[in-house]
């Protein structure tokens, strides 16, 4: 997901108004249930016990009323004897139908009690065992206030006034819109979609397009997608047109490179697709091959910003031009394919695996495209974003600081933060072993191809033993004071005469042994830092000194923490000032 930012949000806002009942509905709508508004909660016994080989779900979405009519056949398989199964369901659904086997469950054996969905089994299905659940349900869905970063169903219109709905739940979660386990560690392992639209609108889904229907002024369009992660599954209806091109990849495979667009669009979605084929380079030949090759790699505009949503990515960046060369939006949501959808987080809390990566990988694809300069620039732009108040993976079973709150600045800091991390990482390995880490921790294999690898579900630990395993160092240390604590560590530096003394000061258990770079009268010199200090000897007591002077290392600067305070303070007066005139 991208990165919220003062313009975003308004446009955001601006959609939502835009959107048919726009800022009334939401005031009427009821709110989330708790359980509802979290995703990633702690897995019921029952839900542990529960794999997912194969889901049918149907969905017909009526544009009109807001309203959407779902079925979902699910084929179950017990890990352990399994007397109930439970999903996740907004509560706001109404249950028309629930059975077991084929045969119809009556009322009293199940119930939806505030989002969790418990079914009564007949029979105790014994570990090994499968069974089929079906599920019918309906009603009006949660409406985002804020698309995506406060998620739901966005029911928008094009400029003709055609229907434009997408959905986005990352932060809540696939419950919002249909049955679900909503935790990453329980993927459906084959996805058969089926979305029923008014013609002439499209829906682009995740997967591979099986086939489309038509009957009495309604066409059901067919998907299929293998492991798709819960909240990357998405609905994308519009009066698409579609822009489509192949991309041969290094690995031997061929690749579908699909843009669902709207209407008078067509120049700039053919642009795009060729940025992504260029995406596509990058990215297999830094990282590995693209995980979805035999499905597609698709793009749906979308009326918010953007959204990681697999094998089909939200796009709403406007089809602008940059200065770089490159549309960012695309590239961080196209980045989560792999940070995200391949790797996925096992919780929410290491949410900076998703989007700290993803970061990193667009000042790496400026650097792989035109250089060191736009790779600096924008790595200075990051800089200048992080607050490092709270640590970037809260303590083990501690709450994770929430999104969207400003106070601890969590929500920039698992991008911007997780970004300089593995740039100071890099910095420290090199180039060669970096990638390596990222093949590893992707993949679970040195050498990835297409059909030797499946999802996988990542820790930050996971990261951390994988850099160990790959330098043959201990990087506890490192990890410790980045990840673990919130204040950054802090470089002091003293002189004495010709002698420069140099410490760390951290928060972190260990001693902070992150080499120095410090430039003296011109020349640079590597201060090694041992047990977190370090000696240089200056040819003279005014020699001119720069440390860090390609700034390698990510550290406290007060420079940076005066200016941060300053856009505070203006900010504080200007929403005083507001306040004041109302």
């Amino acid at each position: 997901m991208a990165r919220l930012t003062a313009c975003s949000a308004l446009a955001a806002v601006a959609l939502a108004g835009a959107s048919p009942g726009g800022a009334a509905d939401l005031a009427r709508q009821a709110p989330l249930a708790p359980r509802t508004a979290q995703s990633d909660l702690p897995l019921t016994p029952a839900q542990q016990a529960t794999d997912l080989p194969y889901l049918a779900l149907s969905i017909t979405v009526d544009p009109s009323a807001r309203s959407i009519a779902g079925e979902a056949r699910y084929r179950v398989q017990a890990r352990a004897p399994l007397a109930q199964v439970q999903f996740d369901l907004d509560p706001r659904f109404a249950i028309s139908r629930v059975s077991v086997d084929g045969q119809p469950t009556t009322r009293d054996r199940w119930n939806n009690d505030g989002g969790l969905l418990t079914i009564d089994l007949p029979a105790t299905l014994s570990a090994g065992r499968s069974a089929e659940i079906t599920i019918a349900y309906s009603g009006t869905p949660f409406v985002a206030p804020k698309a995506p970063w406060d998620g739901g169903f966005v029911w928008s219109k094009t400029a003709e006034g055609q229907p434009w709905t997408a959905t986005a739940v990352q932060g809540e979660g696939c419950d919002l819109f249909w049955p679900c386990i909503d935790n990453p560690t329980k993927r459906v392992a084959v996805l058969d979609l089926a979305v029923k639209v008014p013609e002439p609108l499209v829906e682009a889904g995740n997967g591979k397009l099986i086939g489309v229907e038509h009957e009495g002024g309604w066409a059901t369009w067919r998907w299929r997608a293998k492991y798709p992660q819960g909240y990357g599954v998405t609905l994308q209806i519009a009066p698409y047109q579609l822009a489509e091109t192949t991309y041969a990849s290094r690995y031997g495979n061929t690749i579908p490179l699909k843009f669902w667009y709207l209407p008078g669009h067509e120049q700039g979605a053919r642009r795009l697709l060729g940025e992504l084929a260029s995406f596509l380079d990058f990215f297999e030949s830094t990282v590995g091959p693209y995980p979805w090759g035999d499905e597609k790699a698709g793009i749906a505009e979308t009326p918010h910003e953007g959204m990681e949503h697999q094998t089909i990515n939200a796009y709403g960046n406007g089809f602008k031009l940059a200065p770089e060369g490159y549309d960012w939006l695309m590239n961080h949501e196209f980045s989560h394919e792999w940070f995200a959808n391949q790797e996925t987080d096992r919780s929410d809390s290491e949410m900076w695996l998703h989007e700290g990566f993803a970061m990193y990988m667009q000042p790496l694809y400026l650097r792989w495209k035109g250089g060191e300069m736009l790779y600096d620039e924008t790595l200075w732009d990051y800089r200048k974003k992080i607050h490092a108040r709270v640590p970037l993976v809260p303590p083990a079973g501690g709450p994770s600081p929430s999104y969207l709150d400003e106070r601890t600045g969590w929500g920039d800091d698992i991008y911007y933060k997780g970004a300089w991390i593995l740039h100071t990482l890099r910095e420290q390995i090199g180039d060669k072993a970096f990638d390596e880490t990222l093949r590893r921790f992707v993949y679970g294999r040195d050498d990835p191809r297409p059909g030797n690898f499946n999802p996988l579900l990542r820790t930050s630990r996971d990261y951390e033993r994988i850099v160990d395993q790959v330098t043959g160092r201990d990087w506890r240390w490192f990890f410790d004071a980045y990840l673990d604590r919130g204040p950054l560590p802090a470089l002091e530096a003293k002189r004495d005469g010709s002698t420069l003394r140099l410490s760390w000061r951290t928060e972190a258990k260990e001693p902070f042994v992150m080499p120095v770079e410090v430039e003296v009268a011109g020349k640079v010199v590597t201060v090694a830092m041992r047990g977190g200090k370090g000696v240089v000897r200056l040819p003279s007591p005014r020699a001119h000194v720069v440390l860090d002077p390609d700034a390698r290392v990510l550290r406290y600067d007060p420079a940076i923490a005066e200016w941060q305070r300053q856009e505070e303070d203006k900010r504080k007066d200007a929403a005083a000032a507001a306040k004041s005139k109302s």
